[in-house]
């Protein structure tokens, strides 16, 4: 038999992780317990990196011209001491 371990989470999280169960048990088509569900959202924890992420956003011009001046206007706050 595998050493296991006990672990005291809040019932909120217990819900969450049910309910991933449920759904991970959806997505595979078959019965997955809650130990399978912690495995798969360990394996997801450090996937992605912000890299990742390059490319996702779409914006127009416009958008991107406002971000870069409120981006100028909060650097003019700042103050080196």
């Amino acid at each position: 038999m595998e050493d296991t371990k006990t672990i005291k989470i809040s019932p909120k999280v217990y819900a969450e992780l049910n309910a991933f169960t449920g759904l991970l048990s959806d997505r595979l088509k078959r019965r997955v317990s809650i130990d399978d569900a912690l495995e798969d959202l360990l394996s997801r924890a450090d996937r992605n990196k912000p890299s990742d992420f390059a490319g996702a956003w779409v914006m127009s011009d416009e958008e991107e011209e406002e971000i870069k001046k409120s981006l100028v206007e909060l650097w003019r706050t700042w103050k080196m001491d």
